[in-house]
């Protein structure tokens, strides 16, 4: 009988031996926002410098000249040989496509580079050559990564390398370990957040409110970080809402907790203290027990260095039925906040601070057999927000506040309550305490009070439904901020037998309005189909508003002018020469009486 050969599998050959390469992403968390063709998406933006913190942050790139290769296309082909990408999924069945987009010399310029590849969720690195890539001539700088689904709410993990090509050495790439959160190196960490307890009266309040088995609110208002970006889904992991959840499992007795989230990206309390009836107080509808606001990372910006966030934090403490209030600052990955600038408003009006940048940036320099609890790449999505992991520290240092209030409550024995606020003299200043937002909406509610004689839209007499889209509270649909504006989109100026002579309309939008204080709330846009508009006070220009300053939709805040004493005052908005082709949106007004 003949001898049967055996066959095993053969063995596999050796592996190829992969290039240098650094992170951009490591183990970051995605989720498939609801697009309105029914997609799912997850933007992730890698211009102004985005992905160069990238670089910097998940990849440990220190060298000056690769990360100064990454602000163009050009320097970026130079350097990359090819991109890996993996996407770990519930279900390793389902499709993702990713796609790095090129900017061109807009953001949406459909004639650059759009580098797609489409792979199942499983776990398994796919790797796109930039040799494979059709390269388009108008490209600039790399734009934007995104994560497409087929269908919303899909969840995933993914990592995304850069491998370089031959003459460029990437450093050792930091493979991260698991967060003890049972450990007294995190219970430390968490403790040091606490920069402030103050008078505890009004949180013992909460607490006993809540202990009672009373329906509690909790407010927040701040900028993206509240909003919750950096969040894996953003409106269930964000910092916000994981407060409210453990808040009602440690001290709600039955109640309910409903949680008031009204972060808003890239917005300074400068608008904060405008919003703050509509989006915390609901217009009147709600109110908040306990009110954390959150712009220590925001106010760099803030023309008045402070002013506007003491008027927002005088404004949340004269509110009739006294909530508390907890100063929270923020932190991002250049261990930066404005603490030192703000804090003095906490000190002033003994009100508790919570610090997260003094809970984690002490340890993010250590190793982990020397007490590092969490490294800096886990607890920053990107450089300027924080991860999951991040988000849940913040409620963390939250909660120990309230830990703190709950194991130490003496103000309600005692009778000890907060000094009235009318007695406490501003540290930096309170100028904009009552200000109070007009809009198409509030216009006929507070045309009386400001005496407003007269309102002519001009050829503002559209509405820009293209806007800031914030999602707000538990929900994931997000909706638009500020709908109620007043916009110029060009149109041609209409003969008396309705023909067109080509000219296009450029009446001015003018307002007579008895006040001692003003803000323009305007549209930003990182669309050059927007144009500036120039403002006028009682015919003198005083500004012009360039919507494309910063580049991207958002809202923007500025101060027109600041009296001590109430005028009436005209106040004009009209289209820059050559700019009458070009959309402006006015968002709305903050007025001080």
């Amino acid at each position: 009988m003949d001898a049967v050969e055996v066959r095993g599998p053969k063995a596999p050959k050796d592996p190829i031996k992969k290039k240098p390469f650094f992170f951009i992403m490591q183990g970051k968390e995605i989720y498939g926002a609801p697009q309105p063709d029914g997609r799912g998406i997850q933007f992730i933006y890698e211009s102004d410098g985005r992905l160069i913190d990238a670089a910097r942050l998940s990849g440990n790139i220190t060298d000056d000249y690769m990360l100064g290769l990454l602000k163009t296309t050009e320097g970026f082909r130079k350097m990359v040989h090819s991109i890996g990408v993996s996407v770990s999924g519930r279900v390793k069945e389902e499709k993702v496509r990713f796609v790095f987009q090129m900017y061109g010399a807009t953001q949406s310029d459909p004639t650059s580079t759009q580098i797609t590849l489409d792979f199942e969720m499983d776990g398994m690195e796919r790797i796109i050559k930039m040799s494979d890539v059709d390269w388009k001539e108008s490209d600039k700088e790399p734009g934007q990564i995104r994560f497409e689904f087929p269908t919303p709410g899909i969840q995933a993990s993914v990592d995304v390398r850069f491998y370089l090509n031959n003459g460029f050495v990437a450093p050792i790439q930091p493979m991260e370990s698991m967060v003890d959160f049972e450990s007294k190196n995190y219970s430390d960490m968490i403790s040091h957040s606490l920069l402030q307890m103050g008078n505890t009266a009004r949180l013992e309040k909460v607490l006993q409110k809540a202990g009672k088995g009373e329906d509690v609110t909790l407010g927040f208002i701040g900028g993206s970080i509240t909003q919750g970006a950096g969040a894996i889904p953003i409106h269930e992991k964000c910092y916000p809402r994981v407060f409210a959840e453990n808040f009602e499992k440690k001290y709600a007795n039955g109640g309910q907790v409903t949680l008031i989230k009204a972060g808003v990206g890239g917005t300074p309390s400068e608008l904060g203290m405008v919003r703050f009836e509509r989006d915390v107080l609901r217009g009147g509808v709600r109110k908040p027990d306990l009110i954390v606001i959150e712009f220590a990372v925001n106010d760099e910006g803030d023309e008045t260095k402070g002013v506007c966030y003491e008027s927002l934090v005088r404004k949340a403490l004269a509110l009739p039925w006294k909530p508390a209030v907890v100063l929270l600052f923020a932190v991002f990955s250049f261990d930066w906040n404005l603490q030192d600038r703000l804090g003095p408003v906490g000190v002033r009006y003994d009100i508790p601070m919570v610090s997260i940048m003094d809970a984690v940036t002490p340890q993010f320099n250590l190793l982990p057999e020397d007490g590092r609890v969490i490294s800096k790449n886990q607890f920053f999505y990107d450089v300027y927000h924080p991860s999951n992991l991040g988000h849940q520290i913040m409620s963390d240092c939250l909660i120990h506040l309230m830990d703190e209030v709950n194991g130490n409550a003496t103000s309600l024995d005692t009778g000890i309550d907060e000094t009235e606020l009318s007695k406490i003299q501003p540290v930096i200043g309170a100028d904009f305490e009552k200000v109070e937002l007009i809009d198409r909406h509030e216009l006929a509610r507070l045309k009386k009070k400001y005496h407003i004689s007269m309102l002519e839209e001009g050829s503002f007499n559209d509405i820009d439904k293209e806007l800031q889209m914030v999602e707000m509270d538990t929900n994931i649909e997000p909706v638009p901020e500020f709908p109620y504006n007043w916009a110029h989109l060009p149109k041609s100026v209409q003969n008396s037998d309705g023909a067109s002579d080509g000219a296009l309309d450029n009446a001015s939008f003018r307002m007579k309005i008895t006040c001692s204080k003003l803000l323009l709330l305007f549209k930003d846009s990182g669309s050059t189909v927007y144009g500036t508009a120039e403002v006028y006070v009682d015919d003198k220009k005083v500004m012009d508003a360039d919507p494309l300053k910063v580049g991207w939709t958002h809202c923007n805040a500025v101060i027109v002018f600041n009296e001590n004493k109430s005028a009436s005052h005209v106040i004009e908005i009209k289209m820059a020469p050559g700019m009458e082709n070009k959309k402006f949106a006015i968002l709305g007004f903050g007025v001080v009486e």
